[in-house]
């Protein structure tokens, strides 16, 4: 055997181990491994705080508060010693979760949307730019195409958010609706050629957006809400009114979606962050 088919295999063979090695040290992983290095990665909570005022859908009530329980006499309405309060507002308050069954009977309530639908890989689509020189701009097959370009196929199981930079006009309800003098609003939003794309060729599992509605503002001001009826309709969810997706890269971040699990629930505040890579 001449010294090039030796070094050959003994190349070849290192090459095997290498591979087995690393397979080992992949099985090997535990979740001490994992939370390590999510542990060192950056967070961005993507989730306004709530409270009586904020912008929301024009036919819900507003938000009330009672302090039940003061830390002294006097503070609270039934006793003293330490601090609890009521909170009276709709589900669809502040960033929060869209279930199924907020649009279609018979389908998913908040309660019965999996935990594991709740962490996922997060793809941004930022037609932020287009947004400020159009407020009725909406999502196109393209800004798709490009993202797809740079990053590769949006991956099965994704959070696909649209971010806007709407939620900088938060908390003002009026810079929020933007509406015109006719009373029109105009805000930008999804397309059902986006949607259907996400949802029925990607596999994606929810999606979120900036805006309180899924629909852009002309659709909501004719009471349009037909994206959001697809996208429930689907028996997936949605987060509306998130934050700070400036702060967040287009692809390679895990988001996680969690909410309280109120029995049969229409909707609730929710609490969305990040993981970036």
């Amino acid at each position: 055997m001449s010294a090039k088919t030796v070094l050959s295999s003994l190349m070849v063979w290192m090459i095997l181990l290498a591979a087995a090695n690393c397979c080992i040290a992949a099985d090997d992983l535990t979740l001490a491994d994992a939370w390590r290095v999510i542990a060192s990665k950056r967070f961005v909570d993507l989730t306004h705080a709530f409270a009586p005022g904020i912008p929301h859908w024009q036919g819900f009530p507003d938000e009330t508060r009672q302090t039940v329980y003061g830390y002294e006499p006097g503070q609270g309405t039934m006793g003293s010693g330490f601090y609890a309060q009521t909170f009276t507002h709709v589900g669809q308050w502040g960033t929060h979760v869209d279930p199924p069954a907020h649009f279609v009977p018979g389908l998913r309530t908040v309660d019965q949307i999996d935990v594991k639908e709740m962490i996922l890989p997060l793809v941004v689509l930022d037609v932020h730019e287009a947004a400020a020189k159009n407020p009725d701009y909406t999502v196109t097959m393209d800004d798709v195409r490009a993202w797809e370009t740079r990053h590769g196929q949006i991956p099965r199981g994704a959070f696909v958010a649209l971010r806007t930079d709407w939620s900088t006009r938060w908390p003002d309800m009026a810079a929020m609706q933007n509406k015109d003098a006719g009373g029109i609003s105009h805000t930008p939003g999804w397309s059902l050629e986006v949607l259907r794309y996400l949802y029925e060729e990607r596999g994606v599992t929810a999606s979120g957006h900036e805006t309180t509605d899924t629909d852009p503002g002309a659709a909501t001001s004719r009471n349009d809400y037909s994206l959001e009826a697809y996208i429930l309709g689907r028996n997936r969810y949605q987060i509306e009114l998130l934050a700070h997706l400036d702060e967040v890269p287009e692809s390679g971040a895990l988001v996680v979606a969690a909410f309280p699990k109120p029995k049969e629930g229409s909707g609730f505040p929710a609490r969305v962050f990040a993981i970036l890579p």
